[in-house]
């Protein structure tokens, strides 16, 4: 029998691509053009760029080994560094290439811009973490996290809050602590080195996954119904009509605010977060002295160097900027970004209702829905993490082994 997947981001490819590898008649229906949902590439003013940036980490192993399987090669399409923290005010963090957890205790140690004191006391604060598996006792804000643990110096600011920001793109007073321990347990917390490697993507997003996933898919037989927004999900006794077309299953993978239209049962009730993408190009010698920095800036928060010139300025979950036109958020963030030259041109990109924002205690569903052959898959559906591509790769891969016992019957 066959099985339909609704939505073609990343949680919905991986979904596919894990049905198709089982054997099984798979179905793909995407209302865009291209593949890739809220993480794809786009033609924007003549260019092909980015719908948002995206660092991935070591620590992403589903989507690596995702990757490989549809033949993108992650050590051609990344530049893969020991991860850095490092802002215009001057503090700095560096991860060695030494064995975990001796790269960070190292780089905690030789951090500029902390005193010692502080370095100590985050180090056996961190350690605790560790000692508890990273679990809290009650889901509070990072911020209350941090308070607590006496977190409320130079790496709260520097290091602490940028990498909540990053990670859950909600504000430390608004963060689920939990997840923010979840990331750090696979990440700084990680007893291989490689997890917390900083993978900076060489090509576009569309590249990194979505075209080569499309490729393989259809190379394995699997069909892709590109343009085509699915109405309805009717269950019959031995099957689910997915507009009429008989499935032995279904996997819901749209964003979670789409769900409730297919399927009353899966509806979600979340609060969202912004986030922006502001491109500034300069000359094409221009370039950062790494590839990722954090402004610490009035607005800016982290910026990412794609090469030949042109930046990508990330502003995540609601703030001052939401109030600003394109044009005056350009040239705000020109100024925090103080290269001493004018951008030659710029484009911006919101997304008012880009991620759920991740407070604490928010209902997260399981794959499983409420009908035994309809299963939900996105980032929003793996609860151990927040709104990431390596949660939404997860997820579907997981969807994908449900619906493939389901349809054997």
């Amino acid at each position: 029998m066959r099985v339909a997947v609704i939505g073609g981001g990343w949680s919905g490819i991986a979904a596919a691509v894990e049905l198709t590898a089982r054997g099984i008649s798979t179905t793909l229906f995407e209302a865009g053009r291209v593949l890739g949902g809220r993480a794809r590439s786009a033609n924007l003013d003549d260019r092909m760029l980015d719908n948002g940036q995206h660092i991935l980490l070591g620590a992403y192993r589903d989507t690596l080994d995702l990757m490989r399987q549809v033949d993108a090669d992650p050590e051609q399409l990344f530049d893969r560094r020991p991860l850095s923290i490092i802002d215009n005010a001057g503090f700095k963090l560096a991860l060695p290439r030494l064995p975990a957890p001796l790269n960070v205790a190292w780089g905690l140690l030789t951090a500029r811009g902390v005193g010692l004191g502080e370095k100590l006391r985050t180090a056996l604060w961190m350690d605790g973490i560790k000692r508890r598996g990273f679990r809290l006792a009650a889901d509070i804000t990072v911020v209350q996290w941090l308070d607590a643990a006496g977190q409320t110096g130079t790496l709260r600011r520097h290091l602490w809050e940028p990498l909540c920001l990053a990670a859950l793109n909600t504000p430390a007073d608004r963060a689920s602590a939990q997840l923010f321990a979840n990331v750090l347990r696979d990440s700084l917390g990680s007893p291989h080195r490689e997890d917390t490697d900083l993978l900076i993507p060489q090509v576009s997003l569309g590249q990194l996954l979505p075209e080569p996933a499309g490729k393989w898919l259809r190379s394995q037989g699997a069909t892709l119904k590109m343009r085509t927004r699915v109405q309805n999900l009717t269950p019959t006794d031995s099957t689910i009509l997915v507009d009429g077309e008989a499935f032995a299953a279904a996997i819901i993978a749209t964003a979670p605010q789409h769900v409730g239209a297919l399927w009353p049962d899966g509806a979600t009730n979340y609060l969202y977060e912004p986030i922006a993408t502001v491109y500034l190009q300069f000359r094409s010698r221009t370039k950062l002295r790494f590839p990722l920095r954090n402004l610490m800036g009035r607005l800016g928060q982290w910026v990412v160097d794609r090469g030949d010139g042109l930046v990508g300025c990330v502003l995540s979950g609601r703030g001052a900027w939401e109030t600003l036109d394109d044009n005056a958020l350009a040239m705000a963030l020109e100024d925090e970004l103080a290269l001493g030259e004018p951008a030659l041109w710029h484009k911006v990109i919101r997304e008012k209702r880009a991620t759920f924002s991740a407070q604490p205690g928010i209902h997260r569903p399981d794959c499983r829905a409420v009908d035994r052959r309809i299963f939900l898959a996105g980032d929003y559906t793996w609860a151990d993490y927040p709104a990431t591509l390596e949660g939404a790769v997860r997820s579907g891969r997981h969807a994908g082994r449900l619906a493939h016992a389901i349809s054997r019957y």
